[in-house]
């Protein structure tokens, strides 16, 4: 694990906003509705920063991530409702399920690049949906009953450890390898990385946390229905990448704290809403089509710029 002051300033700062919100919740400030809309905040950042991994970093282009976060949410409800298994159990049991459909998309999907890449991963997405539609022990249609159990601290608990560990693959040997990937999979291959190992282990790291984030949804609700994991969903999740800004994590985390808040205030005027969402899409497509922050990370804007040695390495992929 690589430890910098930027990574120790960000657990710091993320402890301390934990203890602020959850002051405000146990004083009751805050009501269920925050409550709910926090939640739902975390569960798109690790949502958003999962399939960072796989887009931002790796350079595959998924949008099918809304499978992996069924997955996981049906495999979770599934061991907590069906088989009494405790919640923190099969929040990992999701994520395992959710690896193993990465896995499966991932391996037969390496010969495909670009669009034909996206359209596998939206036709395995679609897939899950239809399964689910069709299988009367997880409720089809109707949906399944599911306990509501996701509380503030587990669902923080999860981010937390959701981005030390893909802020770290990031920046460790690995992380470089499938950055260079994306740069070029052709050069990346000639240097004798192998290009196969890295691109299906970004696929099942992913859809490791995106089935994480399945378990807190499915349990932060008291139904989940196949309608909830749509390509609709899919999309969401891609903006969020696409907004906060290709290769960059901190990024990602603002573009989906930004757009939920966005979204939850306006849920009661769907029309208006959908206007709004897609003036902010084209105007940040216009005048900044590289997202929010590009590729650099947050830390890296408050650092000075180097004045010795020429410019900052601006194209700098770090994550910390």
């Amino acid at each position: 694990m690589k430890r910098t002051k930027g990574f120790w300033l960000s657990i710091v700062g993320a402890l301390a906003l934990y203890a602020v919100i959850q002051f405000l919740i146990t004083s009751g400030v805050l009501n269920d509705f925050y409550q709910n809309m926090l939640i739902t905040i975390v569960i798109n950042i690790i949502l958003a920063v999962s399939l960072h991994l796989i887009i931002g970093i790796t350079g595959q282009f998924s949008i099918g991530h809304a499978g992996f976060l069924a997955v996981g949410a049906y495999a979770s409800a599934i061991a907590t409702m069906n088989f009494n298994i405790p919640f923190l159990a099969a929040l990992p049991i999701g994520g395992i399920a959710a690896a193993i459909a990465g896995l499966i998309i991932g391996i037969p999907s390496l010969r495909l690049r670009g669009d034909y890449l996206a359209i596998a991963t939206l036709g395995f997405g679609e897939i899950v949906r239809i399964v689910m539609l069709n299988i009367e022990y997880v409720g089809g249609a109707s949906g399944m009953m599911v306990n509501s159990m996701t509380d503030w601290t587990t669902a923080t608990a999860c981010l937390i450890i959701t981005l030390v560990v893909i802020a770290n693959f990031t920046n460790s040997t690995h992380g470089r390898a499938c950055i260079s990937i994306r740069e070029n999979e052709i050069a990346a291959d000639a240097m004798g990385i192998n290009t196969t190992y890295y691109k299906v282990a970004a696929f099942a790291l992913g859809a490791f946390f995106a089935g994480i984030a399945g378990g807190l949804y499915a349990h932060n609700f008291y139904i989940i229905q196949p309608s909830n994991f749509g390509f609709l969903k899919s999309f969401d999740i891609l903006i969020f990448v696409v907004l906060g800004g290709l290769g960059s994590m901190s990024g990602a985390v603002i573009a989906a704290v930004l757009l939920t808040i966005v979204s939850t205030f306006l849920q009661d005027y769907p029309e208006t809403r959908m206007i709004i969402y897609s003036l902010v899409l084209i105007i940040m497509m216009i005048y900044r089509p590289q997202g929010l922050l590009g590729t650099k990370e947050l830390t890296q804007l408050f650092k000075k710029h180097a004045t010795v040695g020429g410019k900052s390495d601006g194209n700098k992929n770090t994550a910390a």
